[in-house]
Parts: C-alpha cells; sequence; structure tokens
C-alpha cells in the first residue's frame, strides 16, 4: 500500500526524533530531572511580550471574517509590513508582491522547489546542513549534491562548489546562521560563491537561484552580522520562519520573500503562490499572519541562549572536546572523541545525554547539540559530560 519513496525515507528517518523518543523512554524510567535531551531544536523560551499582546488585543478587537480565506499568498497588508521590514534590514526594494506567506520555512523551501524544479535537475547543499533538506528536494524529484564546508570554518570550500556546479545545477541552498554549527557564512565568502555562479551561468546559460534559509537571522551573538544575500546575489529568494526568532514553532508560520532584481520576478511569484495552494498549504495561518506583522521588530532573550552557549561550550571545551564557537543559532557542533558518531551518541545515551551524531546532517565524526533547552537541565547534565568524557581519555 506504501509507496517505495516512503519506506525508503522512512529506513532513514531523522536521527533527530529517534533521539527525541528516546528521551521519553529515558523520562519514564529515570525521570525528567535525571534526562538531558539536546536532541531537538524546540525552543524552551516563551515568545516576546509583544507577541503576546498583540494576539490579545486581535482577540478583543475581533473582526469578522478573520478566519475566512484570503488570498493563497497571505494577506497583502501582511506582506507590505513583512516587505518593508526587508527593505530596512536587507537593503532591499520589495514590496508585498515579492512576498509570500507559508506555513513555516519547511513549507516555504518546499514550495521553493516545487516551483522550479523538473526531475532530475540538481540543488546543491553544504555538509553539515539541514537533515530534511535531502527530503525536501526527493519530493519533486530533485537529486541533491553534498558539497563539503572547510573544516576549520565550517564555511563553504569556493573551489569544491565551483566543481560541482553543472548545466542540470537549478538552484543552491544556504543556512546561515547555520544548524547544526551555528556558523554565519561571512560576506566574503558569499561574493566569492556569487562569483561562481555567474561565471557558471554564464557557461552554461543557465539560471541557478540562491535559496537562503534564515530561520535563525536574530538568534545571533556578539555583535555578528548576517550578510544580506539579496545585495549579493541576484537570482535569490530568502524563506523565514518566526519559529525560532519569535518562539512559535507550533503556529507554523513564515514566508518567501524573492529579490526584485530577479528578472520576470513576478512569474517566480505566482509560481509560489500557485504551489502553495496545490501542495495543500493554501495560505499561512490567518491569525498568526496578523500577529508576526506587529511584532516584526521583536526577538526572543538571545542573552539567556548566549548564557547557555557560554556555558556549554566552555564545559566541553575544558574537558577536551573541540568544537566551533556559534555565531548564531542555538546549537553547538562538537567533533567526537572517536571517529564513529554513531557509537558515540550510543555511549553518550548510557550517561542520559541525548544528542544527534553528525552522520544526520551529512557530517560524520561531530555531534549536535541543541542548548534551546532549560537553563537548569543544562547546569544539570554538566556532571554527565564529565563522567562520558573521562570514559574516552
Amino acid at each position: 500500500m506504501i509507496s517505495e519513496k516512503i519506506i525508503n525515507s522512512l529506513k532513514g528517518s531523522s536521527m533527530i526524533r529517534a533521539m527525541f523518543e528516546e528521551g521519553e523512554r529515558l523520562r519514564k524510567i529515570y525521570g525528567p530531572d535525571k534526562v538531558y535531551d539536546f536532541s531537538l531544536g524546540n525552543p524552551e523560551v516563551e515568545p516576546p511580550v509583544s507577541v503576546k499582546k498583540a494576539l490579545q488585543n486581535l482577540v478583543n478587537s475581533y473582526e469578522e471574517g478573520l478566519h475566512r480565506y484570503m488570498s493563497n499568498a497571505g494577506y497583502y497588508d501582511v506582506r507590505e509590513k513583512i516587505a518593508n521590514y526587508l527593505n530596512r534590514e536587507k537593503s532591499s526594494q520589495l514590496t508585498g508582491d515579492n512576498i509570500v506567506m507559508t506555513c513555516g520555512a519547511a513549507a516555504g523551501l518546499n514550495v521553493v522547489l516545487k516551483t522550479i524544479l523538473n526531475p532530475g535537475e540538481e540543488v546543491i547543499l553544504f555538509s553539515p546542513y539541514f537533515v530534511e533538506y535531502i527530503h525536501y528536494i526527493n519530493n519533486y524529484d530533485g537529486k541533491p549534491i553534498i558539497v563539503p564546508t572547510v573544516k576549520d570554518t565550517f564555511e563553504p570550500d569556493i573551489d569544491a562548489f565551483a566543481k560541482s556546479i553543472t548545466k542540470n545545477t537549478k538552484a543552491v541552498v544556504i543556512n546561515s546562521p547555520n544548524n547544526p554549527t551555528g556558523v554565519i557564512y561571512s560576506e566574503d565568502t558569499l561574493i566569492k560563491m556569487a562569483d561562481v555562479i555567474n561565471r557558471k551561468q554564464e557557461e552554461f546559460n543557465t539560471n541557478i537561484l540562491l535559496i537562503s534559509d534564515e530561520p535563525y537571522d536574530k538568534i545571533i551573538y556578539d555583535d555578528a552580522k548576517v550578510p544580506s544575500v539579496f545585495k549579493i546575489f541576484k537570482n535569490s529568494v530568502i524563506v523565514n520562519s518566526f519559529s525560532k526568532s519569535l518562539a512559535l514553532p507550533g503556529e507554523r508560520i513564515g514566508f518567501i520573500a524573492a529579490n526584485d532584481k530577479i528578472d520576470d520576478v513576478k512569474t517566480l511569484v505566482d509560481g509560489f503562490i500557485l504551489c502553495n495552494r496545490i501542495l495543500g498549504f493554501v495560505n499561512a495561518p490567518a491569525i498568526f499572519q496578523k500577529v508576526v506583522a506587529e511584532c516584526l521588530d521583536a526577538k526572543v532573550d538571545v542573552d539567556g541562549y548566549k548564557k547557555k552557549r557560554n556555558i556549554l561550550y566552555n564545559h566541553l571545551i575544558n574537558l577536551g572536546f573541540k568544537c566551533i564557537k556559534p555565531q548564531g543559532a542555538f546549537y553547538l557542533f562538537p567533533k567526537s572523541p572517536i571517529e564513529d558518531d554513531k557509537e558515540f551518541v550510543k555511549r553518550a545515551a548510557n550517561h542520559n545525554i541525548l544528542v544527534v551524531p553528525g552522520s544526520g546532517f551529512g557530517c560524520p565524526g561531530y555531534f549536535r547539540l541543541s542548548y534551546c533547552i532549560s537553563l537548569e537541565t543544562i547546569e544539570n547534565s554538566l556532571p554527565a559530560f564529565e563522567a562520558l568524557a573521562k570514559e574516552f581519555r
């Protein structure tokens, strides 16, 4: 009854979810305070006060028709507000016509890929990459092409990137700040990537779309900056969500923004709107479109995340682990002390520490920790990490 494609996908089901389920099992045995679950990027923090006020105001001043369908692209007034916000932040010149509201970034990425891909066309990813990208590309019979990053920085390897582009390359996906490393791709790296893309487009007489997945663009530390892809790449779209920046993952609200410099951008956006409908999303959630439009300058407590990052990062470094200090997002991606990262993850689970092997992100030999959990859990986990480290000395 079930398709072979889904059977194969089930066999390689998400290691993140597998570790989360293991956490549920261990909590029943040892109690929640004795299990240190770093597996899932599910923010423990509450949304900013402005989000709650916007929701309350919307409910208290109830508009007739609030629960009806609207344009498949979303409310135009909301899209205009997002366009104006991006123009301030990204030095772009967008209007509401460049924006499509989506059911989070996941839906946005699927809409973009559905719109642009013909069967067999290639999408370049940089490892480590968000685990679901492979599935999203496979949904539309595209072909993922994995390109390594420079291990000292986790930024794209420009030479390897240039060699990976063919006449069948349709898109390049970047995720910065990055899940799982927390690295922000530098402006210099992005400029070099754009030069490569421009040369290859001319060589093959093709168009290559740069898709920038940016759900962590407001969770940044130490005065780091996220470069504007709209200033660097002509053929570019941004996919974003409010799941992380406003701690609203369960509300499934995000958007696609198409660079106004794209040739015939209207047809591209029309494709996004069509695919938003025919993929079954139809439109983004009505109430939360209105809510986020009033909270575009808000963000969660980044200082709280920074404190958690510093405690965990410093502790692991002092124990001998090697790790790049994250510039953004809420993940650490340390090197495994043994080559077999899956075996290391099993050994960590013996100490009730739940982390995800780097293999799931296309980068074996590492492991990911999500520190968007409570400060208490992080502090309670420190002795367990000490015991784990002793096994590998």
